[in-house]
């Protein structure tokens, strides 16, 4: 098994796979597949839902082959899984796609093959999980007859600057040989280098923990903006004044979501619990952060009232449904408790944004996302996802979509905080 050798598979074409389809079918012969045929439909046609990749991107892509044709994949002997791994109603880990992506790929793996994973998992996951599945499908014999390797995704979506080109990999193989032709491969798309962790475990570690790392900085500012509305003080001119210290962290307070930052922590508590280790930090900063909707709902359902603004009937505007900014993503996006507190306290909502895909809004909400604004028609409008598009609109266009007694909750600091009534 050499560089020149390898005819690469990406299983999985979300906001992980796709991406690193293009870059390779860009240099070598790349098969993308996909379970869902409407998804390869559409990228056939060079149409990415996501927002991630342009037309012209995928069309630059001339060696890359979309399909859900799992044949296709018989003449592949280097597959990488890059499939969701989220989290089930009980906070534990739901390894469904990544068990369904390793019976797949199992079924064809040949002598010789290598099989990377990308998805995020705990650490021993890759080996411990997935490992055994391919064996068993596939009657060949682990480090012997195929090998693995496990590299990160890295992808932030949304960010059209930090790009998987740009971002520094993290890559590893089950033996020192396959560990040097992984790294060898994903340096020929990334253009600042990688970095070979010594095994798979500490590569899964490294992962998981940058985002845990992530959410507990959020949780510790959400609850310090909660601690700082007591004492009567401004959140962001606190932050601007510890900010001035070339050491403070820039972190800012909001509802946490998207398929990273909100799951990742539960995969690593739930490893240190097999282990009969309680950690307590990590699963503090993740309560906080979980419970961060209804303090928002029970913030704004207070001004309403100071404001003589009937909670029950009021027409109330929800101003961006991705978990973040400029980004079509929806999976596990903050706003949802949101939504559904206000919908308990029977207000009538009406849910905009401009990124993403309306039939997914139907499938999570029960309802369209409305296509035009409305003027005067809001009680209350909370901006809760910081869209190009949004800030763009200026506060002026924004009151104008108000009634007359009306409250403007801006929880990413879009505006100037004179400018609307709530932060956080």
């Amino acid at each position: 098994m050499n560089l020149n050798s390898l005819k690469l598979g990406i299983i999985g074409l979300g906001y992980v796979g796709l991406p690193l389809a293009v870059e390779f079918g860009k240099i070598r012969k790349t098969i993308g597949y996909d379970l869902n045929k409407e998804r390869i439909k559409e990228l056939k046609s060079c149409i990415d839902r996501t927002l991630e990749i342009t037309k012209k991107e995928i069309k630059n892509s001339k060696k890359l082959i979309f399909t859900n044709n799992i044949n296709d994949l018989n003449s592949v002997n280097c597959f990488i899984v890059a499939v969701p791994t989220p989290v089930k109603k009980n906070k534990k880990p739901d390894l469904t796609n990544l068990i369904n992506a390793s019976k797949l790929v199992g079924k064809i793996l040949k002598i010789g093959d290598i099989v990377i994973y990308e998805s995020t998992v705990y650490p021993g996951c890759t080996e411990d999980e997935c490992v055994p599945i391919l064996e068993k499908f596939s009657k060949l014999k682990y480090n012997k007859d195929f090998f693995c390797g496990y590299s990160p995704e890295r992808i932030n979506p949304g960010d059209k600057k930090h790009k998987i080109t740009n971002v520094k990999k993290i890559t590893s193989g089950s033996t020192n040989f396959i560990s040097n032709v992984i790294d060898k491969l994903y340096n020929q798309i990334v253009t600042v280098g990688t970095y070979r962790a010594p095994s798979i475990k500490v590569a899964e570690a490294a992962k998981v923990i940058e985002n845990t790392q992530r959410d507990l900085n959020i949780a510790l500012i959400n609850e310090l903006s909660i601690l700082f509305e007591k004492i009567g003080i401004e959140t962001e001119e606190v932050l601007k004044a510890a900010g001035s210290k070339w050491n403070f962290l820039n972190f800012r307070p909001g509802l946490v979501g998207g398929h990273c930052i909100g799951v990742d922590p539960y995969y690593l508590t739930y490893k240190a619990e097999s282990l009969n280790y309680k950690p307590r930090i990590i699963l503090a900063g993740r309560k906080i952060n979980d419970q961060m909707g209804l303090y928002v709902v029970k913030k704004f359902l207070k001004a309403l009232k100071k404001n003589s603004i009937q909670i029950k009937g009021s027409r109330i505007l929800i101003m961006g449904l991705s978990f973040k900014e400029n980004c079509a993503d929806l999976r596990n996006s903050g706003v949802a408790k949101v939504i559904n507190q206000l919908e308990k306290n029977e207000c009538k909502l009406d849910l905009y944004d401009p990124w993403v895909d309306k039939d997914e809004v139907k499938k999570l909400y029960k309802k369209l996302p409305i296509k035009k604004l409305k003027y005067n028609a809001y009680d209350g409008i909370i901006i809760v996802v910081a869209h190009k598009q949004f800030k763009s609109m200026g506060i002026r266009k924004m009151y104008k979509l108000c009634k007359k007694k009306s409250v403007i909750y801006d929880l990413k600091y879009v505006f100037p905080a004179e400018q609307t009534n709530l932060r956080l």
